[in-house]
């Protein structure tokens, strides 16, 4: 529990875990901002721009909206297909799974009022994946660990499913920028006019992003000639009001999952395992929050020269799980090759000894669509 006296600070990994030192340093650094209550690093913690990723902070009477960053809303959706896991057409599919990074010819505006939004200067990237490590990944069922939780979502083995990690694209990057313009790296006053106008701005971010990842999944099984349902729809960046022991704090999450909005899916990089888990427990002590993927390994700026020399870009587009990329970015390739992140299974095995999650189900890529655009 929070103490109001000492901040507190806690990483969440054992000793097979590998938590580069920078992205530690970055924790206790935040953790020393003015009204920070509790810092916590997940599993899969690694460096930011100034504050890690994978990482959750409680602050009183302030928050901070570049700890959350520019990609407001940044999260992770699940949809359901009517395609059947027994028929999969891997190479038929990946030839028509093109032109998802152009922008949408539909009506943009009934998309838009489906989640009660208007119009905005963003709205061409509507329905785009994005850069870095966003995707859509079309996968099946492994095993299932909890029958019973598996059967309450009342979802099919047998069929694919679709998890879909993209954000609120050049809409949270207008954000932040309005905001460090005026303000750099300070905080806003929980009443002031600024944090009201922040938190407005934050919120249409969220639902902005929520609509992004519908319309990407629409495109997807569109495609693919099937149709699919939400069943699983978190956010990963984010500032939000929270009350612990009746009193009034800020939850800021710069990529964790949170622990408080029920079922999540945790995904590793392409080519490995997905998890379906169940936060358990109090989730006091990680501040509500779980890990949001495996976490990077390497930078971006050394991963290619650590993997060029030993792979081929056709050797990154099949995966040891028989998965195939779409991944034309002929720098991507490289950069999001799993090669550069840790240990997916050692991330959870982490939160599970911590007390914090149940493993419901374990998922397979099928297919990882990242970008058609050619470098």
């Amino acid at each position: 529990m929070i103490n109001p006296e000492n901040v507190q600070v806690r990483i969440i990994a054992s000793p097979q875990n590998w938590i580069e030192g920078w992205a530690i340093e970055q924790l206790k650094k935040t953790a020393e901002l003015p009204h920070m209550k509790q810092a916590v690093g997940m599993p899969d913690l690694h460096p930011g721009k100034g504050n890690p990723i994978g990482a959750a902070f409680i602050t009183e009477g302030v928050f901070y909206p570049y700890l959350v960053g520019n990609d407001v809303g940044c999260g992770m959706g699940l949809w359901t297909t009517n395609l059947q896991s027994r028929k999969i057409k891997l190479a038929r599919w990946v030839n028509k799974l093109t032109d998802l990074d152009g922008a949408w010819d539909g009506n943009i505006s009934a998309w838009l009022e489906k989640y009660h939004l208007q119009s905005s200067d963003h709205d061409r990237s509507l329905g785009t994946i994005g850069g870095g490590n966003h995707f859509a990944e079309l996968q099946k069922v492994e095993s299932i660990k909890d029958e019973v939780a598996f059967n309450a979502l009342g979802i099919d083995k047998d069929y694919l499913f679709l998890l879909v990690h993209s954000g609120s694209r050049g809409r949270g990057e207008a954000i932040l920028r309005s905001h460090t313009e005026q303000y750099g790296a300070l905080g806003l006053s929980e009443n002031s006019e600024a944090a009201k106008r922040y938190l407005n701005e934050h919120n249409q971010a969220l639902l902005w992003a929520k609509a992004n990842r519908g319309l990407i999944a629409h495109r997807f099984l569109e495609a693919l000639g099937s149709e699919g349902e939400c069943i699983i729809d978190v956010n990963h960046n984010t500032v939000t009001p929270i009350r612990i022991n009746n009193l009034s704090y800020w939850l800021h999450r710069k990529g964790a999952s949170p622990a408080d909005e029920g079922i999540i899916m945790i995904p590793g990089s392409r080519g490995t395992f997905s998890y379906l888990v169940k936060p358990i427990g109090e989730q006091h002590e990680n501040a509500y929050s779980l890990a949001h993927g495996a976490g990077r390994k390497w930078k971006r700026s050394d991963t290619k020269g650590n993997l060029s020399q030993r792979f081929k870009i056709e050797n990154l587009i099949k995966t040891a799980l028989g998965s195939r990329v779409i991944c034309e970015d002929k720098d991507l390739i490289y950069e999001e090759a799993p090669q550069a992140y840790k240990n997916i299974d050692i991330v959870i095995q982490d939160m599970v000894d911590a007390g914090l999650l149940e493993v419901i189900a374990v998922f397979r890529p099928v297919i990882t669509y990242k970008t058609r655009r050619r470098a």
